[in-house]
């Protein structure tokens, strides 16, 4: 589906951290699930299975934080590992072939995140994978011919990497201060990094006459595809709010970026009905195929790595909550959604995000006012005691966990207490039948009850 992924190096943020973030763009019927997965040790020769094909595990893998689809078997759509290396991938449409037994490029995420102690380490597992086993495989649990290429975003806590790909070909170039990307190739002409014999490809395949007139993304690009997906809006709107912002970029601002609905909209108010592919916080009608399910930022600095997830879709209605790796109790009792309606944080936030497309302007602007206070005070919880730069003991890790574990609490009690409110209030203005007709259809398929 689509997504727009984001990067921030330490010269460009407001207090020196690398910022990440990233919108996973889905079904809007795909339950999207946060996890935490310890560090674990495996005996010589087991396999790992992926969600096509197995591949040989590694010795260890390092612990990792993960937002992803329900039904994948492993893989991940963004996540982070216990060494701060954090990652995010976009589908992208080439002119290579699709192989529908490799694998997927989520699960080249979680594998390099697992094995990677650094953004390149983890560039390199994934360039070396697929290589040796090829890319691809069905990417949804509703279409059988969704089949991607894969680019990616690497990051750690000093440097950052675009990788873009084109079955087992690929290349990639080093971040010097920010970086975006979304649903098309962009890496054209210059480059740090390259797969062996990417130009002499494309010359035999009469995509170029030469090295001398040879760009990537011309190349292997499919230009029908990505016309439809509005990717050149999205990452064209992202990159201009980074470079607008250089210098101030903050994990606050990151979340504004994340719930951006486009240039359409900064002169009237937002109507999901009307949201087009252009956006990056994305909502799913006639027009688009995609909703943001979940929404991701992770804040890097030397002693101190903070991730913030939804575990929600539609982030403009969302909560980013903060969770650690020093103390992830509160993830490892986080329950997992089922992938239809149960009483996981995902669905029960879904209930309200429904109920609020029945007259999104007035019911939406209730949420986020109410949204936005608990926020600010998570954010202000843990910028206090960042600025303390106390050692992370095991009070400071009680800290963690009291604020991560009262975060997804309080979450719950706020969607409650807004359904209950909105459910009541009558409707001012509804959206069009078509539009209705759409959601109302996914939430009897789901068997979400909305009364």
């Amino acid at each position: 589906m689509m997504c727009d992924t984001i990067v921030v190096l330490g010269n460009s943020s407001e207090d020196g951290s690398v910022l990440f973030g990233k919108n996973s763009d889905r079904d809007p019927n795909e339950a999207h699930m946060i996890c935490y997965v310890p560090r674990t040790v495996y005996k010589e020769g087991e396999m790992l299975q992926c969600q096509y094909i197995s591949i040989p595990q590694a010795k260890e893998t390092y612990a990792v934080i993960l937002s992803k689809p329900a039904w994948l078997k492993i893989g991940c759509e963004m996540g982070a590992n216990e060494y701060g290396v954090v990652m995010g991938n976009e589908a992208v449409f080439t002119k290579e072939k699709y192989d529908r037994q490799a694998l997927l490029g989520m699960d080249l995420m979680r594998i390099a995140l697992e094995r990677g102690k650094t953004a390149r380490q983890a560039l390199n597992n994934i360039t070396e994978l697929i290589i040796k086993f090829g890319q691809g495989g069905v990417a949804s649990r509703n279409d059988p011919n969704y089949i991607y290429h894969n680019s990616f975003i690497i990051a750690d806590m000093k440097e950052a990497w675009v990788l873009e790909t084109a079955d087992r070909f690929w290349v990639a170039k080093k971040v010097e201060d920010v970086a975006t990307i979304s649903n098309g190739l962009t890496i054209q002409d210059k480059w740090d990094l390259a797969s062996p014999g990417l130009v002499e490809h494309a010359v035999e395949m009469g995509w170029c006459e030469s090295k001398a007139d040879f760009n990537f993304t011309n190349c292997y690009s499919d230009p029908a595809i990505r016309t439809v997906l509005g990717c050149v809006e999205r990452q064209s709107r992202t990159i201009d709010w980074l470079l607008n912002n250089k210098g101030r970029l903050s994990v606050s601002l990151l979340m504004d970026i994340l719930r951006d609905h486009g240039a359409q909209f900064e002169q009237e108010a937002f109507n999901p009905a009307k949201s087009t592919m252009s956006s990056v916080c994305m909502h799913a009608n006639s027009k688009t195929f995609s909703q943001t399910t979940g929404s991701y930022i992770s804040s890097l600095a030397k002693d101190f790595q903070v991730h913030w997830l939804t575990g929600t879709s539609a982030p403009c209605l969302s909560i980013f909550k903060p969770f650690f790796f020093e103390n992830p109790t509160a993830l490892k009792e986080f329950k997992m959604p089922l992938l239809t309606s149960d009483d996981s944080l995902w669905w029960r936030h879904e209930k309200l995000h429904r109920l609020a497309l029945s007259d999104y302007i007035i019911r939406a602007s209730i949420i986020i006012t109410e949204n936005t206070k608990l926020e600010q005070q998570l954010l202000k919880k843990v910028n206090d005691i960042k600025k303390q730069s106390k050692p992370i003991d095991k009070k400071v890790k009680e800290e963690f966990n009291k604020i991560s574990s009262g975060s997804l609490t309080e979450n719950f009690k706020l969607i409650d207490q807004l359904i209950e409110k909105i459910s009541t209030m009558e409707i001012e203005k509804s959206p069009p039948k078509g539009y209705l007709k759409f959601w109302t259809s996914l939430s009897q398929k789901d068997n979400l009850n909305l009364g």
